[in-house]
C-alpha cells in the first residue's frame, strides 16, 4: 500500500489528480509569501510528491 495510491477510484476523474497535485503548490505558494519559509517547504514537497505520483506516473493501464 502506497502513501498515495493513484489507482483508488477517488482519482479516476483527471482533475481530482491535478487538483490534489496543484493545491499543495499553491499553498506553499502562499506559506513563502508570508514568509513561512518551513511551511513552504513541506507544502511544496507535498505537491511536487502528489504531481509525480497522481500526474506523472498516473494510474496503471490495466
Amino acid at each position: 500500500m502506497t502513501f498515495l495510491d493513484p489507482n483508488h477510484p477517488f482519482f479516476a476523474k483527471l482533475w481530482v489528480r491535478w487538483a490534489t497535485a496543484l493545491f499543495p503548490l499553491a499553498w506553499a505558494a502562499l506559506e513563502f509569501i508570508f514568509n513561512s519559509p518551513g511551511w513552504g517547504v513541506l507544502f511544496a514537497g507535498a505537491g511536487v510528491y502528489a504531481f509525480y505520483i497522481l500526474i506523472i506516473k498516473g494510474p496503471d493501464q490495466a
